[in-house]
């Protein structure tokens, strides 16, 4: 069974890096460029002092410079870091870099870990991810249109991409497109290793989104007629699906659990302004209202966090935990809209300002519900494994509390 009891080595961990979030990471968000991060005067310092306390890269395993502790510790540490839209580029654990990571490590040869990876994990290199295409939807990579053919030792990519996360600035994308059209749905797609001073490569535009948080922006790329060498082949062909599930399952763990870190800042905000600022004679506190927005922000919080660390232990043992993860998915991402929402509205006026962090950690919000999947589709994953486990029940003939 889980252990909530966090172990002496997570402990550490944990008092490290809020000791670095207090003193260097929330005082040095106002030097952040929207779309651009902080700049790297202000951020290799930072990330120096943070890898000094071995607290870098927590999805990497120790040989590539990771921390290497399982999902639970992954997942307690991006609290922290969370709780700051430039927390996880100080820690070295930002989307996309840190899921690329994860795929490298995994599927990778071994030049390719020496030539891509050990840079990526350094923060010497960044790298972006090209899946997402206008042409279909975004949260069913199995309808991808875009294609590789191999011709002699090289692969030719045609592809239209776009909300390519960092692709300003990139050293190299990985690209998911079509290999083998008439396979599987599943095995249909490859991942490839696509530098980006490639001249069959280009940034068509940066797309305009809500918030200001991911340096290098949201791309439009074009592939044409791109030609790679064939060893830029990530894996096997036809792995590109169950690669990419490699970078989105722990993407989802340390996603939620930073969504938690926001909640927790935000409702902070909450309680800090409602005991100060006067109704009359009383404080917003002592409304009951505000009272209300203050348990259920709790409560959900409180609810989300014990999701997540379930789906982080079972991950740990080995499991995949898709229906955890997509719960997590769905129930964090509307939690924390919701917790944001009440934070604004007991601030009122001065919520919607820019005097306090939650106009801008609201517009990052919002996106939640939609990458990585869309609230809609991981509830239809949840459902299908709800209603699967339920009839197989029902075959064993193991009680399911039904009258017969």
């Amino acid at each position: 069974m889980f252990n909530f009891t966090e172990s002496e080595e997570q402990r550490r961990m944990l008092d490290d890096a809020t000791e670095i979030m207090k003193k260097y990471v929330f005082p040095n968000e106002k030097y952040m460029v929207p779309h651009r991060g902080l700049p790297g005067e202000i951020l290799k310092p930072l990330q120096q002092i943070v890898k000094e306390k071995g607290l870098w890269a927590g999805h990497l395993p120790k040989e590539f410079g990771g921390i290497g502790m399982g999902f639970v510790s992954l997942g307690l540490l991006s609290e922290v870091i969370g709780q700051s839209p430039i927390g996880p580029y100080v820690f070295g654990s930002m989307a996309p870099d840190a899921g690329n990571g994860e795929i490298l490590v995994h599927a990778a040869s071994e030049e390719q870990k020496e030539k891509y990876l050990r840079p990526l994990a350094n923060y010497e290199i960044r790298s972006c991810f090209a899946m997402t295409e206008p042409e279909v939807s975004g949260s069913d990579p199995r309808t991808l249109l875009g294609t590789a053919v191999q011709d002699g030792d090289e692969w030719v990519i045609n592809a239209h991409k776009w909300y390519t996360t960092g692709a300003e600035g990139a050293a190299f994308a990985i690209a998911m497109v079509v290999t083998d059209p008439d396979a599987e749905p599943h095995q249909r797609t490859s991942l490839f290793i696509v530098e980006t001073d490639n001249p069959g490569f280009e940034i068509v535009r940066e797309v305009p989104v809500m918030g200001d948080h991911y340096p290098g922006g949201h791309c439009e790329v074009r592939f044409n007629d791109c030609r790679i060498p064939a060893k830029n082949l990530l894996g096997k062909r036809g792995e590109g699906f169950k690669l990419a599930q490699l970078r989105l399952g722990p993407g989802r763990i340390t996603h939620a659990m930073r969504w938690l870190g926001v909640a927790r800042r935000s409702l902070n905000e909450m309680i800090v302004y409602s005991l100060t600022k006067k109704d009359g004679e009383k404080t917003l506190a002592d409304s009951q209202t505000i009272q209300n927005y203050i348990a259920d922000s709790e409560a959900e919080i409180q609810a989300s966090r014990l999701l997540t660390l379930q789906a982080a232990w079972k991950m740990d043992q080995g499991d995949q935990a898709r229906k955890e993860v997509s719960l997590i998915k769905f129930y964090g991402a509307q939690m924390l809209n919701n917790v944001l929402d009440r934070a604004i509205q007991t601030l009122g006026m001065y919520g919607v300002s820019q005097n306090t962090p939650l106009e801008g950690l609201l517009r990052e919000a919002r996106a939640a519900r939609i990458y990585d999947g869309a609230d809609e589709v991981h509830r239809m994953v949840v459902a299908r494994q709800v209603l699967k486990e339920f009839k197989l029940k029902e075959r064993l003939n193991e009680p399911t509390a039904v009258p017969k």
